[in-house]
């Protein structure tokens, strides 16, 4: 009885605290690089060469900013990116929300097949897929904005297929029983029935994707050729390389810190949308 109380006892009291050293030795690591980067980014390049960084003897430099998001025309890269994250989202639920609700509803031939390559696509890193993409692009002649969406639209659609399939199966089918007393037709009780209730969910997924075509590298790096129409972090480098020559660090800090930013405010004021939704999916309605 004494080994069963002290084992309980171990269990309400939760995880050693040992467990979570790791996570703070991140958390404390991360935290003073992101201090040091915003506050170099208000500095002069002789206070970042002689580690003089928050002294700030000649006051904060706001006009770092000024060179990064306009004389480097950062904001151009900005709205490159937006656009793109945009139309990889919708184009993205536009394809896997009636995907997923068909797979979690409707048993026929195949559905067991489908939801298994489904997973085994999203397993595959997707810079192993970029290059044959790349080339069959090269072949057909086709690269710009258009290509590059469908690429972010078809490499986004699994993940977000197998993401709210766990939701539509989790959905009780009696709502869709009452509907169709009601004579709705399977598209109206999708519309009206099944979407709303897998908001939450469509909420998350769409932040996921959203970050993640905003942040993305290495296929707008291959697919872009035009200055015009480069992407975030693609043009990010290019400002990287082009101030290195002036040694102006500050305003690369600067630039760097403009980009970090959509990221940081989304997830702060999301954070609890993202954790419910991730979560919804185990709930049975």
């Amino acid at each position: 009885m004494k080994d069963v109380k002290k084992v309980k006892g171990d269990t309400l009291n939760g995880p050693s605290p040992l467990v979570y050293i790791p996570l703070l030795l991140w958390t404390a690591f991360m935290g003073a690089m992101l201090f040091y980067i915003f506050g170099a980014s208000l500095s002069v390049p002789r206070d970042v060469f002689t580690g003089k960084v928050f002294k700030y003897e000649t006051g904060f430099h706001f006009e770092n900013y000024v060179t990064a998001w306009t004389t480097q025309k950062l904001y151009a890269y900005f709205i490159n990116s937006l656009i793109y994250a945009v139309v990889a989202c919708a184009g993205a639920l536009l394809i896997a929300s009636p995907a997923a609700y068909v797979l979690s509803r409707c048993k026929f031939r195949g559905n067991e097949l489908i939801k298994r390559i489904l997973i085994l696509v999203m397993s595959i890193p997707t810079i192993l897929i970029v290059l044959p993409i790349y080339g069959t692009l090269v072949k057909l002649d086709m690269k710009g904005r258009i290509p590059l969406c469908i690429v972010y639209i078809c490499v986004r659609v699994p993940y977000t297929t197998v993401f709210l399939l766990n939701f539509f199966e989790s959905i009780s089918k009696t709502y869709e029983e009452a509907a169709a007393i009601d004579g709705c037709t399977d598209l109206q009780t999708f519309v009206r029935i099944a979407l709303p209730m897998v908001r939450p969910a469509m909420t998350t997924i769409t932040l996921f994707n959203f970050l993640n075509v905003l942040n993305e590298y290495f296929i707008a790096l291959l697919l872009i050729t035009d200055q015009a129409a480069t992407s975030l972090g693609v043009g990010l480098t290019s400002i990287v390389s082009a101030l290195m020559y002036s040694s102006n660090y500050p305003a690369i800090f600067a630039a760097v810190v403009i980009v970090m930013m959509p990221s940081i405010l989304i997830y702060c004021f999301t954070s609890r949308k993202i954790m419910y939704g991730g979560m919804g999916g185990g709930i049975k309605g």
